[in-house]
């Protein structure tokens, strides 16, 4: 019997990156999975395609996040198939957009903000009723970035949707708590994602990268993944309303060297 046999899960952005490692993950530790995509139909049917494979069931929806109507659907058709979700996994987001203030238009802050920040909030709350409905608790996962207390210029965007982020795994906590609702964080560093594609494009580039992380290489998806399972799960039952950092210290490199 894996860690999660007979729960269900939603991952939202599980087409590609830490969340589809994650939907993975979770079918391997005998999960059903409900994964969004947002563009990509072919990526997340092979996602489902591949928790098939594990003796799991899984389902793709074209969801976007930031919008309530989306959310609503989402749950009330993932309850139908499977019934009550158990798990939610918040993976679903947008990178920083690389632009200063005072040309960041509205639009891009508001664009990154309702990815990365109201997206988790839509998800989590739907995901509460839900729960309330049926009388159980439930663990939820917020994929954050150690950008959440670690700025970057360029990155207004980003930084202020994660630290919402942060804020909001934590207040969630508290409030749901004695209903045995845990909800945790995880702030990852540098990852082998897409979101590093000019990384993976550049080996030179990589290089000088991976030399500012003491623990000398970036980190896989499949490790944040197998992370996330252990949050999800019943080993992980006394802890809530934290953030794991998986980085190589490299959040710890802040005024080294000077």
């Amino acid at each position: 019997m894996g860690l999660l046999s007979g729960l269900t899960a939603i991952v939202t952005g599980g087409e590609s990156g830490i969340g589809r490692a994650t939907a993975l993950a979770v079918a391997q530790a005998g999960g059903n999975v409900a994964v969004t995509y947002f563009t990509d139909r072919d990526a997340a049917d092979d996602v489902v395609s591949s928790i098939g494979k594990t003796g799991a069931r899984g389902l793709a929806f074209k969801t976007d996040v930031g919008r309530e109507d989306d959310v609503d659907v989402l749950f009330g058709r993932a309850e139908q198939e499977f019934g009550v979700v158990d798990l939610l996994v918040n993976s679903a987001g947008l990178n920083m957009s690389g632009t200063r203030i005072e040309e960041m238009t509205l639009a891009q802050f508001r664009r990154v903000l309702d990815a990365d920040l109201i997206g988790p909030f839509l998800t989590c709350r739907r995901f509460v009723q839900g729960l309330e409905k049926a009388g159980r608790g439930g663990r939820i996962v917020n994929i954050s970035s150690i950008h959440e207390r670690a700025p970057r210029s360029g990155g207004a965007d980003y930084d202020a949707a994660k630290g919402g982020l942060a804020q909001l795994t934590r207040t969630l906590a508290l409030e749901l708590a004695l209903r045995h609702i845990a909800v945790n964080g995880i702030a990852p560093g540098m990852i082998m994602t897409a979101m590093n594609q000019d990384a993976l494009n550049d080996p030179e580039l990589l290089r000088m990268r991976e030399a500012a992380i003491p623990w000398g290489r970036a980190g896989r998806p499949e490790e944040v993944a197998d992370l996330a399972v252990f949050l999800l799960s019943p080993a992980a039952d006394y802890i809530t309303g934290t953030t794991v950092t998986i980085d190589g210290a490299l959040s710890l490199t802040v005024a080294q060297g000077a």
